[in-house]
């Protein structure tokens, strides 16, 4: 997660740093010819910039995908492993290791949710859910 931060603010440091640095006509010796060449090349720059960041959004998305994935599958073993645990116990038993492994399964149960929660980009442009009407509500 730092990384994603570090990178963003690169990112939006060296966007920024390409948006405001515009040559003048007044610029030293620049031909005219230069200085209308210089917005196409913006432009050119911007459109660099966004499909680099589009790429970099997809990829942390891909990997973000394939680490939900694992969990998943590891969450599923675990979960099987303390069904298996828990049916060798009786109702005077409860061994240490059953305590232990449902508190790994609600660990990375937890990691896997959060990691569903986030997303890596700008926000999309979805419309809200809508809202399913219940007997009580009003």
């Amino acid at each position: 997660m730092p990384a994603k931060i570090f990178l963003a603010a690169g990112l939006t440091v060296f966007m920024c740093g390409a948006i405001t640095f515009r040559p003048t006509r007044a610029a030293a010796g620049a031909p005219p010819a230069a200085i209308e060449a210089a917005p196409q090349n913006q432009s050119e720059q911007d459109r660099f910039q966004k499909e680099m960041q589009d790429r970099m959004f997809k990829q942390a998305n891909k990997k973000r995908q394939e680490d939900i994935k694992n969990d998943t599958d590891k969450l599923f073993q675990l979960a099987t492993e303390l069904k298996a645990a828990v049916d060798k116990t009786n109702e005077n038993m409860l061994s240490l290791d059953v305590i232990k492994k449902a508190e790994q399964v609600e660990k990375l149960a937890k990691k896997v949710k959060e990691n569903m929660k986030e997303v890596v980009g700008p926000p999309q442009n979805t419309p809200p859910p809508i809202p399913v009407p219940t007997p009580f509500s009003h």
